[in-house]
């Protein structure tokens, strides 16, 4: 049965891989993608997306009438944001606000008008900075890690799980997602929605266009790659913060799964990670990054902490795993292979946006 998708945030990373394998897989789907490129480098999907016969719509979730000219959606995947977690903080949130909280909430009218099944990627950033920042850890010679005995609720050696205590800061960026989680419940409730939510930790791969503050992984095979300067910032300068990466086609086969059993899953909300597993330090990745490109740069160390940050962060996967099946499977090695390819073939493009 044929089915018709509308992708918010579709020419951006994640929103264009989903596109892409989307309609590799069902190539009878009807995708649309909606997004407005102001993201730096969105722009070169644009070819991608047309060669596949997937329809690019240059709008932007902010504005109700951008909406006007779609068909009926059968399934919404909200894959918009303005991602940084600095955002909002070092400049005016208006933006950070309009397009995290109010484009999803014009999302989900559009989506009650259709009924339409939602989608939501959220963020592991909903999840208080401080109480993450007060767990149990002992320091290894390349990273920090989760110890065995842990207080708080939520948290295990396996990571954060959907418990994990949500009092507290956590970011503008953060805030704007958790605002929109709650919208989401409220019309799953009063609307009838069928909604999932997931909150992403780091998502990673080719086509990424890595910045300091968001696409780490990329960012620093990229500084490799091109023989410039990094650094390491807070903790002591060390390098020993860990996040775990989840690659994107792992992600798709989890949204993949979710699209066709929505009625199993309807109103869950899953932590979606690449769990232990498949995390790396910042040390860890400057190795893997002078192993494929062969160059060794030059890193800063920076004790200082800045500002939204957190030692460590893996997701725990249980209850995904437990209700979907699902797993990640891809390993951090062929992730950063693939990203180091995807530079080589393309560097001439690329260098412009990741240089």
């Amino acid at each position: 049965m044929s089915k018709t998708i509308l992708i918010t945030g579709g020419a951006g990373f994640v929103g264009s891989q989903m596109a892409l394998s989307l309609k590799a897989k069902y190539p009878a789907y009807e995708i649309y993608v909606l997004d407005n490129l102001k993201r730096r480098g969105s722009e070169l999907n644009i070819p991608r997306l047309k060669a596949a016969n997937i329809h690019f719509i240059h709008g932007d979730i902010r504005n109700k009438e951008d909406f006007d000219g779609l068909p009926k959606i059968d399934c919404i995947l909200e894959a918009s944001a303005e991602p940084s977690v600095l955002a909002g903080i070092d400049s005016t949130p208006d933006y950070l606000v309009n397009t995290n909280l109010n484009g999803t909430i014009n999302c989900l009218n559009f989506a009650t008008k259709n009924k339409s099944d939602f989608i939501f990627l959220s963020t592991s950033r909903i999840y208080p900075i401080e109480t993450i920042e007060n767990i149990n850890f002992t320091e290894a010679e390349t990273r920090f890690e989760i110890s065995e005995q842990q207080t708080i609720k939520g948290f295990s050696q396996k990571g954060i799980n959907e418990d994990f205590p949500l009092d507290n800061y956590r970011s503008l960026y953060g805030t704007t997602k958790l605002a929109s989680e709650l919208f989401i419940q409220e019309y799953k409730q009063f609307f009838g929605l069928r909604t999932v939510i997931n909150r992403c930790g780091v998502l990673t791969g080719p086509w990424q266009m890595g910045k300091i503050d968001q696409g780490v992984v990329v960012l620093w095979l990229a500084k490799h790659f091109w023989n410039q300067q990094l650094s390491y910032i807070g903790y002591g300068g060390t390098g020993k913060q860990v996040r775990d990466m989840l690659h994107t086609a792992d992600l798709f086969r989890l949204i993949d799964w979710q699209m066709h059993h929505l009625d199993e899953i309807n109103g869950e909300i899953f932590n979606v990670g690449g769990g232990r597993e498949i995390s790396v330090s910042l040390q860890e990745l400057t190795v893997f990054a002078e192993q494929l490109t062969g160059n060794k740069i030059p890193i800063t160390q920076v004790a200082e902490n800045r500002t939204a940050d957190i030692r460590i962060y893996i997701t725990d996967n249980t209850k995904v795993t437990a209700k979907t099946g699902w797993k990640p499977e891809i390993l951090p090695q062929q992730i950063l292979q693939e990203i180091f390819v995807w530079m080589q073939e393309n560097e001439q493009q690329l260098a412009a946006i990741l240089k």
